[in-house]
């Protein structure tokens, strides 16, 4: 049963007079249940909670935070099919791609608890003293990665699960040691509250202190900012449109004490297709390719907005290709009426002027709310003369860049700003002869990609889910996969501290059995 209410941690409050319904884009009407949006005294609340939860909860052992989280998944899991029809419902998103991202939810819950229990992230290093050290001693120096404090959380609009109230941002948070404020995202405002419940129910069965998570309804900015220049919240983690991404992070900059703002802020993941690739497999490309641009309705960051190509026979076969695929698709559900409204003026924004030509879109008609998939074409000298035409178009989109030479396709990469992603297709010379195009590539984007296509980012420890500017605010950050912890840690250094106040992890005993590095060399050994 949804009750609209807002989390302020354990307790239910619904102060306020807005309220927000949300939408579904699959029946194209409002969902009954009314959202009662925070005030901001119940924000102030919630990141108090959080900020006396803190106090407690950074001296949580990473044990117990990993029963916290485990506790947690098991939770999402419990909700069953009522979890899984309510999202369906409000995202359009169909029932097997919503199973397969509740699995990704609990999975990487569950891969942080590992990562708890196995203590080796705090990346725990001593050096002992050395009194006899000429011409001066050298002290005890002790470090580790320590909790920040509470964590602000903006859920995405595209992963209703995920990347959501109990998504990657909020399982690294919790696991670094820090409490959590999310704001929900209005769009799927009642999957939100049934996985906050879930969090809520995991916190008091592990005993977790009060506060460590709160959830706060919001259909405007007011309470988003709110929470951002709180001076208890020391980061704030995002995932959405460069616009809102940048927006805040400008504004965390402008408090008393700024503090980093991680934001996810899309990509047009360049795909750059090699000669002896598409000439060898250029039809089965263009399917693939195709298949890829329309994935999820083309709604996500690593949606491949942009191809690149050399002009031969060879490519004008692949084009005839792809305009056959893409006329072929089937247009799907978008995530609300607001994003494909967006997607629609973008498209027709991009045909005004007669530099980009479109190539093709799908013939099959498209009911309300569903993006019809498209491609166009661009010259290179076109490109690099006018950049900004390649911006990200969230749906299924892309755009073909048709380079005259090596030259000028070496002109094109060398235009492009910091992506998630970058694609090379290629097969036998191609990536010795283009290699010096492809380091251009590798400069701007946080994963290379070999022969394949970008959408799909597996969770796991050498996952990288960032990039330079304008992709993320902080591309030497990920947002997925385990080192996305460390943007919620900073490092301490502890210098000849007495051994029983040392945390586990530096103790001389080494209580908790950990690999540290100990002058340098990793080890187990006691000191």
């Amino acid at each position: 049963m949804i009750h609209g209410k807002n989390y302020i941690g354990s307790a239910l409050s619904a102060e306020g007079t807005v309220t927000f319904q949300t939408f579904s884009p699959v029946d194209l009407q409002q969902l009954p249940e009314h959202f009662v949006q925070a005030t901001e005294t119940e924000t102030e609340e919630a990141v108090a909670k959080a900020a006396k939860a803190y106090e407690s909860y950074k001296k949580v052992s990473g044990k117990q935070r990993a029963v916290f989280l485990r506790a947690i998944a098991e939770e999402i899991e419990a909700l069953g099919a009522e979890l899984i029809e309510r999202a369906c419902t409000e995202s359009g998103l169909p029932e097997g791609r919503i199973t397969g991202e509740r699995g990704r939810t609990v999975n990487q819950l569950r891969l942080f608890a590992t990562v708890l229990e196995d203590g080796t992230w705090v990346e725990a290093s001593i050096d002992p003293a050395l009194p006899e050290r000429k011409p001066l001693p050298r002290p005890d120096i002790r470090k580790m990665l320590c909790p920040v404090g509470p964590v602000a959380v903006f859920t995405a609009s595209n992963f209703p699960l995920a990347f959501s109230t109990a998504g990657g941002d909020t399982a690294s948070a919790l696991a670094a040691g820090n409490p959590v404020v999310v704001k929900v995202h209005p769009y799927h405002a009642g999957t939100n509250e049934l996985v906050a419940g879930a969090i809520i129910k995991a916190a008091e069965k592990t005993g977790m202190p009060d506060g460590v998570f709160s959830s706060l309804n919001a259909i405007d900015f007011m309470i988003g900012q709110k929470v951002v220049l709180h001076p208890s919240i020391k980061s704030v983690a995002f995932t959405g449109s460069f616009n809102g991404g940048k927006a805040l992070y400008d504004l965390a900059q402008k408090r008393e004490e700024p503090i980093p703002v991680f934001s996810e802020m899309g990509s047009v993941n360049p795909v750059v297709i090699l000669p002896e690739k598409i000439k060898e497999n250029g039809e089965s490309l263009a399917a693939t390719i195709a298949g890829s641009i329309n994935l999820g309705a083309g709604q996500f960051c690593t949606n491949p907005g942009v191809l690149i190509a050399l002009k031969s026979e060879e490519t004008d076969a692949f084009k005839t290709a792809l305009v056959e695929q893409v006329r072929a698709l089937a247009p799907q559900a978008m995530l609300h009426e607001n994003i494909f409204k967006n997607y629609e003026q973008k498209m027709g924004d991009i045909f005004k002027g007669k530099v980009v030509e479109k190539l093709s879109e799908s013939d099959i008609e498209a009911s309300a709310l569903k993006g019809r998939p498209a491609v166009a074409k661009i010259g290179g000298v076109d490109f690099v003369a006018n950049p900004h035409l390649v911006e990200e178009i969230f749906g299924p989109f892309s755009i073909l860049i048709e380079c005259a030479d090596e030259t000028e396709l070496m002109d094109v990469l060398k235009n492009f700003e910091g992506q998630l992603t970058g694609s090379v297709l290629g097969i036998g010379n191609d990536f010795a002869k283009f290699k010096s195009h492809i380091q251009v590539l590798q400069e701007v984007v946080g994963r290379l990609i070999f022969n394949g296509v970008p959408t799909g980012v597996e969770v796991c420890y050498s996952m990288h889910h960032g990039g330079p500017y304008p992709a993320t605010t902080d591309g030497r950050f990920t947002s997925v996969g385990v080192d996305a912890i460390k943007r919620f840690v900073r490092p301490v250094s502890f210098q000849d501290a007495p051994d029983d106040y040392l945390p586990d992890e530096l103790k001389n005993a080494n209580p908790l059995n950990i690999w540290r590095r100990i002058d340098g060399e990793l080890s187990k050994e006691t000191i």
